[in-house]
């Protein structure tokens, strides 16, 4: 599969896991483009949690390790699953920008008290 990107004078070729670049462009230029193939979007509206749900949880664990939510783990860590808790399906194991790791419990841990605090990204 080919996807091609071009932002002003320069192009990016992407044939399967290889990013093609021109030779004459700059870094900047590049990683421009490459968030361009990875389909980096802002969010447009921001809201607090008001009360606690499964989405509210997981985005709360997300937060904790230094992230918006899942989308920007995946983007930033570059990887395709996030480790779940079967039976829950919450996040088990996040790892930070620091590469150390967030291990989380099976059950609830994002507290009344805390449900006010979580951010839920709209794209």
């Amino acid at each position: 599969m080919r996807r091609y990107c071009s932002e002003n004078s320069f192009r990016a070729l992407l044939v399967g896991n290889i990013l093609h670049f021109r030779i004459n462009v700059s870094y900047k230029e590049q990683m421009a483009c490459a968030s361009c193939i990875d389909a980096d979007v802002i969010p447009r509206t921001i809201t607090r949690a008001k009360r606690w749900t499964d989405e509210v949880e997981n985005l709360y664990r997300f937060q904790q390790a230094g992230y918006r939510d899942e989308r920007e783990y995946k983007q930033v860590k570059r990887v395709e699953l996030v480790d779940r808790w079967p039976e829950t399906g919450f996040v088990k194991k996040l790892q930070r920008r620091d590469n150390t790791f967030y291990y989380y419990n099976r059950k609830r841990e994002c507290d009344d008290k805390e449900v006010h605090k979580v951010k839920v990204y709209v794209y």
